[in-house]
């Protein structure tokens, strides 16, 4: 078995560019399975995996249930809602508690920035739960590891290889964990990182990552190979960063209008959900030169491969 030199999957941040390439090459022989009339492996049978989510989630939960399943682990889920977390239990106990019962991994999506961090690093006191695996599903508006190497795996399939490849992010930046996992990963892999939204929602010293900023949509198009659209997160907003959602649609919104007026093609990425007719319209969604679907069939087999690496990963 293929391993990490990790015990957790926390950040793109906190793992190797040797470890993003082993994901992205394990989750290539995962895609193969799941197309197979039977899509199942014994992989992690014996495995018990925790999904924990203290935060709203379709596409991720579903899809980390599914590669679980995938991979014949033993799934239990977990919602903040209706649990003793309404009543005032801390992160490590809700945790420690789920540990107790002998479960070898946690997925976990949490609001607050740093949180699978903190619980990678409680668990160290607790030996008998010192072996679990802590994969993060997002964390506020830190990172989302598992939907950067979704997204890196799309376009290594699109393009073969990522060197060299002019990526642009445009959107609310400020909010998005997507947006700084995806700057690690790609910047890993040797692309071309490029930041593209309103001043009011891109952050101070963002180039110090290595990657550019243009606040101009058109000329940003015009650089790039393809582009990951991300979606304004009003629900992180506490003011307002832009007079109205049709003045940034008007001004960074990608439509077929300003594809077209482009002299080639661009391939368009979107993390999801998508807000149709303000930072995307649902044609270009749709068309032929999106990766939407894609990823999300991509997502299943990048979380089977992180699923599946991190079981093999020795204890500290």
């Amino acid at each position: 078995m293929s391993k990490l030199s990790t015990e957790h999957l926390l950040g793109i941040k906190y793992i190797s560019t040797e470890d993003v390439e082993t994901i992205l090459s394990t989750a290539k022989t995962f895609k193969e399975v799941i197309n197979r009339p039977i899509k199942k492996v014994p992989s992690l049978r014996e495995v018990t995996v925790a999904n924990l989510f203290f935060e709203n989630s379709t596409r991720t939960r579903l899809s980390f249930e599914l590669a679980e399943k995938r991979l014949s682990a033993d799934v239990v889920n977990f919602s903040a809602s209706g649990s003793s977390v309404s009543k005032g239990e801390t992160l490590t106990d809700t945790v420690n508690n789920i540990l107790a019962m002998k479960v070898d991994m946690v997925v976990m999506r949490h609001p607050n920035p740093g949180a699978a961090v903190f619980l990678a690093r409680a668990l160290k006191k607790y030996p008998k739960s010192a072996h679990a695996r802590i994969i993060n599903a997002g964390d506020g508006t830190h990172e989302h590891p598992t939907q950067a190497l979704l997204d890196a795996f799309s376009l290594q399939q699109q393009f073969g290889s990522l060197k060299g490849l002019n990526v642009l992010i445009v959107g609310d930046i400020v909010h998005s964990r997507v947006a700084l996992s995806n700057i690690y990963c790609l910047k890993k892999l040797g692309a071309n990182v490029k930041l593209c939204g309103p001043p009011t929602l891109m952050p101070k010293y963002i180039e110090t990552l290595g990657v550019e900023v243009e606040y101009d949509l058109r000329k940003a198009l015009e650089w790039c190979d393809a582009a990951n659209v991300l979606r304004i997160q009003l629900e992180r907003q506490d003011i307002k960063y832009f007079p109205s959602l049709r003045e940034y649609s008007l001004l960074y919104g990608v439509n077929d209008e300003i594809l077209d007026s482009l002299k080639k093609q661009i391939t368009i990425l979107h993390p999801g959900p998508i807000n149709r007719g303000v930072e995307i319209t649902g044609s270009v969604a749709d068309g032929n030169h999106s990766l939407i679907l894609e990823q999300v069939e991509n997502g299943v087999a990048v979380r089977m491969a992180v699923l599946y690496l991190l079981a093999g990963v020795p204890n500290a």
